[in-house]
């Protein structure tokens, strides 16, 4: 059994919310470096670290049928592709 982390016990960068701890992409600027270039480090951070994915999957509940049928779909889907580019 998996056991969440006391909200005493922060991790670095983290932020508590629900009673969970979640990462936060940070970036420093640097001497001499524009606002533009840290903002798309930025983004680029977040990207990398499917922060927006992961928030979309929190963001509503999906029954685990609802969720089985969306992989199944995602799987078919994926095998559509792999089977036309197999043809060409």
């Amino acid at each position: 059994m998996k056991v969440a982390p006391k909200l005493d016990e922060k991790p670095a960068g983290g932020v508590p919310m629900r009673g969970r701890w979640y990462e936060l992409a940070e970036v420093h600027l640097q001497d001499g470096e524009t606002v533009e270039s840290a903002l798309r480090r930025f983004k680029r951070k977040v990207q990398t670290e499917d922060i927006i994915k992961e928030i979309k999957r929190h963001s509503y509940y999906l029954k685990p049928g609802e969720k089985r049928r969306t992989k199944q779909a995602l799987a078919q889907k994926r095998n559509r592709k792999k089977r036309t580019r197999d043809v060409e």
